[in-house]
Formats: C-alpha cells, structure tokens, sequence
C-alpha cells in the first residue's frame, strides 16, 4: 500500500499564500496544511480553517526568520538584534544548535506557546514540521518532542528524503540534505522513546523552489511503499509576499498549478496512490 500525505507549509504567511493554499486543498490534492503561529496573517488563516473541515491542519513552528510567540526575554537564547526576533540565517541557527548554546527549555517553551495560539483559536493540531526543518537537530527536536506531548500532539514530520529523491535540485539544497541525514539515526530512536509517530520520510525538500510538472509525475511514480509526506509550498505571488522574507515565491504560483492539475490528480489514481490527511494518519 502506498500513502500520500500533501502538506502545504507556511500557511498563515500572507494572504495569497492563505488563498493558495486552500486552492490547492478545495481543487487540488493538499490534504493537510500547517500554520505558522507568528504569521501576520495568522488569524485570517484560522477563519479560513472554518471553511475547510476535511484540511488537517498542524503547526509550522518557527524558530528561524520571524518573531517569537513567546515574551522575547523569556526566549532570549532564540532571539538577537534590536528588535529581537529570531535569527534569519539556518547555517548560525545551526552553530548554536549543534554546539549547546540554544536553551532547550526555551525551546520547549516557544513551541509550547506557538502550539497553544493555534488551539487557542479552536484548531485542532494535527501534527508538528518546523520552519526550515530545524527539528532535524536533537536540540530543537528534544524539547518539540516535549511540547507535542504537553499539547496532546502524537504525529511529527520526518524531514528526511530517501537518496533516490536527491537527484533534483540545486547542489545547495543536496548538500543540506546531506547534513540532514547525518541526524537520521537520532530522530528514530527519540520518536520511539516520546511514542510518537511519523511517515516513512519526506519527498519534494530537493526540489523546493524548482519543482516542475515532470519532477513531481517522477516522484509520483517512484514512490515507495509506505506512508510518505509531500512538502509543498503553494501560493500567490503578491505585493504582500514582496514584504516577506522568502526565496519561494513565482515557485508557489508553479506549485499551486502543479498541486491542482488534473493531470496530476489523474496520475495519483492510476498509480493507486491514496491521498490521507495527517489527521487520518495520526488516527491509524
């Protein structure tokens, strides 16, 4: 049996990226959809909730490139500059992490408080992926494990894409995938530990930004067996998102096209592929 689950990231960014993504879920193949707590249109995405019952949505949590749902001095090893928010470079987010200078129970109590805004609004969290997939490393991964069993989450993203994935994409994004693996083994065994759950893996990280029509037919015919995520990023390309810091953005366009096509909807049905939710998955 092959599963699908299509999760759009980074709802709550912007208008259009809120419009997209419900788009794609209504007239596409988006099955679940994770919120970003510190989103500036946060609230306007909640409500969309409301018009989308069958949209699992979970939480996006952010601890690179935006501001903390937390007081700043209670999360001060997350937060530098004059207008403290979090850092926006992965690779000095990364140092930190990996090198013990990020204070996990401020960790823990970021993503404590981003999980509790979404169920504040009546979200049902579904499940947990995080901004940049920074919960790839066991500093932020420990503590968000923590979090989701406070919060009553069981189902987290794995963020790591099989080898036979890997052959798209810039050599910047295969190299980042390269250090993501190294934390593979770790991420099993602390899921295990916690008695949470997760899919066999993700597909589509590689080609994030420069997804195409026939990169996505490739991977669609070359699943696994196994329940595996797809990381999509769909959207509207606006005057609001020019305001935002993000290198995707005529890519949400071409993944909105791609997520909605009949071609593609097609595809998933003859190869037998079914298309779950993360609620339908958390429920198994």
């Amino acid at each position: 049996m092959r599963r699908l689950i299509v999760n759009a990231d980074d709802f709550g960014l912007t208008s259009g990226v809120n419009r997209g993504i419900l788009e794609a879920h209504t007239v596409g193949i988006v099955t679940s959809a994770t919120l970003m707590a510190c989103g500036t249109k946060f609230q306007e995405a909640a409500a969309l909730v409301t018009q989308a019952d069958q949209l699992s949505v979970g939480c996006h949590v952010v601890l690179v490139d935006g501001m903390p749902t937390s007081s700043p001095a209670d999360v001060a090893s997350l937060v530098a500059g004059p207008v403290p928010c979090f850092r926006q470079s992965l690779i000095r987010f990364a140092t930190l992490a990996t090198t013990g200078r990020l204070d996990q129970d401020q960790i823990e109590a970021e993503i404590t408080a981003q999980i509790r805004k979404l169920q504040s609004v009546g979200i049902r969290v579904s499940h947990l992926d995080s901004h940049k997939h920074t919960h790839m490393f066991p500093a932020v991964f420990k503590p968000l494990l923590r979090a989701a069993k406070v919060c009553g989450v069981r189902a987290i993203r794995n963020p790591f894409e099989p080898l036979v994935f890997a052959t798209n994409g810039n050599w910047k994004r295969r190299f980042k995938l390269g250090i993501m693996r190294r934390y593979r083994s770790g991420f099993t065994e602390h899921l295990a530990e916690a008695g949470m759950i997760t899919p066999d893996g993700c597909i589509g990280i590689v080609a994030t930004g420069g997804l195409t029509l026939a990169t996505f037919i490739s991977l669609i015919e070359n699943l696994p067996q196994g329940t595996w995520e797809f990381v999509s990023h769909p959207g509207y390309n606006d005057a609001d998102l020019d305001k935002v810091t993000t290198r995707l953005r005529q890519s949400r366009d071409k993944e909105l096209a791609i997520l909605t096509s009949p071609t593609v909807k097609d595809l998933i049905h003859s190869e037998g592929i079914e298309l779950i939710s993360y609620r339908q998955f958390a429920e198994m």
